[in-house]
């Protein structure tokens, strides 16, 4: 073994690889966090608002630190694999801890494939395809990531680390040109609507600051995790508000938001960059994130397949690394084979992406609520006496949006529901032999 291999053993003998660093942890992070959002949001956001969204942008991006400082801190504390099943498991016990894996699986198996799917629609915003190739590209969208993580998590956070500075360059481009156009005409009358619509907007933004927890599913494979992860939050933090909300400030002062819905205000924003060639911009810049989202969430997700199947909340088979790239390749294929079943279903049922969307983003809301909940009876070591705040505040904050998913809440509840069914029932007469809440886990 390596100098710098380490970790939970797998059930095979292999080991996780310590391999990540500080920059590995910000492209991870800004990618988890940075999704299409930033394409459309802005837009609609200042449509329901006016240029007064800009308070909720800046309002969310402040909300978002307590999640993104409470996850870190609960990392460096006890940096393992599966990261939130982790916490689940310490705070609340074993039984917690298996709804916890499986809600993970519902966010992924459900989200995944629609992201890809709007990634494939929004080339089709520039190259004509028919359903079947939307589709198609949509499924290579997700396949792409699989195969680069089963190479192991060093060449997966190479690839991440690439495409984030793509995005990102392109991303400076369109805000700094744009800027030159800003007018401040555009940002009169400054609420046009009232201020009701800014609390609307809010809780439409919301959706783009998800994304935190997934760097900890991945703490166990960084070089110093109680260094890294926490010195990293605030670099991941600056850049993630810096970008929406410069492009939010642009869409408003050019006027852009008014050219209509959809990806519109932004193929205008980049065509300052690329010309005409705005809405093929537009496009690949859209696949480009989407992609990294995928491959960030593929590395994140099959951690805690793994980590779930050594509680055996998943089948047991799955807790086992690759000897030579020492990435979880039983959970990883199986893992795509389901999301492979999920295209095919979305396909057949012609299944509304914004429903799919909307039970991945309830099922992430759920997590959430967990792991700040695990973070309130940990008190990870944040800054002052009470420990027990910052993570208070991100539960608060997740209760809060909670409603605004409506009735497509009750799939997350349901998975709940039968996890915790599934978990009595497997459980030896006499009750579990797990150690009581509060006990760390054995590494």
């Amino acid at each position: 073994m390596t100098p710098g291999s380490v970790a939970a053993a797998g059930r095979e003998g292999a080991t996780f690889r310590r391999t990540l660093r500080r920059r590995h942890a910000i492209a991870l992070y800004v990618s988890s966090v940075l999704g299409s959002g930033i394409l459309v949001l802005p837009g609609l956001a200042a449509d329901l608002a006016g240029p007064a969204s800009l308070i909720a942008w800046a309002l969310i991006a402040a909300a978002s630190l307590p999640f993104a400082l409470t996850f870190a801190a609960l990392s460096a504390r006890h940096p393992e694999a599966g990261g939130i099943y982790g916490f689940a498991r310490e705070a609340f016990g074993p039984g917690v801890a298996q709804v916890t894996g499986w809600l993970f699986a519902l966010w992924m198996v459900t989200g995944a494939p629609a992201v890809a799917l709007i990634a494939a629609s929004y080339l089709g915003y520039a190259f004509p395809l028919t359903r079947p190739e939307t589709f198609l590209l949509g499924y290579a969208i997700v396949a792409v990531p699989f195969l680069i993580n089963y190479g192991g998590i060093l060449l997966s956070g190479r690839v991440q680390l690439a495409v984030l500075v793509a995005i990102v360059g392109l991303l400076v481009a369109a805000i700094a040109l744009s800027g030159l156009r800003v007018s401040a005409g555009n940002f009169v009358p400054f609420a046009p609507n009232g201020i009701a619509p800014i609390g609307t907007a809010a809780a439409l933004i919301v959706w783009s600051f998800l994304g935190y927890e997934n760097v900890s599913n991945v703490a166990e494979e960084f070089q110093d995790p109680r260094r890294d992860l926490p010195r990293s939050i605030g670099a991941s933090v600056a850049v993630i508000a810096a970008l929406y909300v410069g492009v939010a400030v642009v869409t408003i002062g050019t006027g852009a938001y008014r050219s209509g819905g959809g990806v519109a205000p932004f193929a205008a924003l980049l065509g300052n960059v690329v010309g005409p060639y705005g809405a093929m911009g537009t496009a690949l810049l859209a696949a480009l994130i989407i992609f990294g989202v995928v491959n960030a969430y593929t590395t994140g997700m099959s951690r805690v397949f793994y980590a779930a199947a050594k509680d055996g909340a998943f089948p047991r088979s799955l807790a086992r690394l690759d000897p030579a790239s020492g990435a979880p390749g039983r959970a990883l294929l199986v893992l795509f084979a389901i999301l492979s079943g999920v295209f095919v279903a979305y396909y057949v049922l012609a299944v509304d992406l914004e429903s799919a969307l909307l039970v991945s983003s309830g099922t992430a809301i759920f997590v959430y609520v967990i792991g700040t909940a695990a973070g309130v009876r940990l008190r990870p070591p944040l800054a002052g006496r009470r420990r027990w705040m910052i993570p208070a505040i991100s539960l608060g904050t997740s209760l809060v949006v909670a409603p605004f998913v409506g009735p497509l809440l009750l799939v997350a509840a349901a998975v709940t529901a039968a996890a915790l069914v599934a978990y009595v029932v497997r459980q030896p007469r006499g009750g579990p032999s797990a150690p009581p809440p509060g006990t760390p886990t054995a590494k």
